[in-house]
């Protein structure tokens, strides 16, 4: 873990609409169904007001590679990285986890089609859903993702038990600053040997595939 000390500002309402920047200078609102930032209310579980507590989703993305979309509900965005081989339930297995644009809330349900051309053009499930509870180890999410470690549980559809998610280096093309992490179960009652995302392809939301998604079947 991190010997950092000093502890980062808590982000407030006001730093949200910075924070969501990046993802909205990739976006053309006109044409993508995606949400720009205003919070939708939904039939998801509800949200949560502890520090240590909040929802997680993860969304399967067919763009121009598949992957998935791991996201935490953190300081009033969701907090993302793309993975691209999914979770796993697997203790053994250490995913590759991308740290990617902070997302607005409103993103915790989007399934759709995002048009061609657009930024992660491709059709997107809500793979998983459901909350989190951070470890008393790392009990400030915002504070332990910036110092590089963060241990939880999660509370889902799919996705159960202890995960870490560690801020490593070491991966992917030179001169790429993107962040990279390491997603991986903890060895618990939950883990599954063996375990891989592709087994179970639905939508924890509505029950269909990325396929349906795509060809507009109800």
């Amino acid at each position: 873990m991190s010997g950092r000390t000093g502890s980062p500002p808590r982000s407030r309402p006001a730093a949200i609409p910075k924070r969501l920047g990046p993802y909205r200078a990739k976006r053309d609102f006109r044409i993508t169904p995606e949400p720009s930032g205003v919070p939708a209310s939904t039939g998801a579980p509800d949200r949560t007001t502890s520090a240590s507590i909040g929802r997680f989703v993860v969304q399967r993305h067919r763009a121009s590679s598949l992957h998935y979309d791991f996201r935490l509900e953190i300081a009033g965005v969701l907090v993302s990285w793309a993975v691209p081989r999914g979770p796993t339930l697997d203790p053994s297995a250490r995913r590759l986890a991308v740290k990617v644009e902070d997302h607005p809330l409103g993103y915790f349900d989007f399934e759709g089609v995002i048009p061609r051309d657009q930024y992660g053009a491709g059709d997107v499930i809500v793979w998983d859903w459901g909350t989190f509870e951070a470890d008393p180890s790392t009990p400030d999410p915002e504070r332990a993702v910036s110092a590089g470690e963060f241990k939880f549980r999660l509370d889902g559809s799919k996705l159960r038990g202890g995960f870490v998610l560690v801020r490593t280096a070491g991966f992917g093309r030179r001169r790429d600053t993107r962040e990279k992490w390491l997603l991986i179960h903890r060895r618990d009652e939950t883990a599954i040997a063996g375990w891989e995302a592709e087994t179970e392809p639905r939508s924890a939301k509505t029950g269909r595939t990325n396929e349906d998604i795509a060809k507009g079947r109800r």
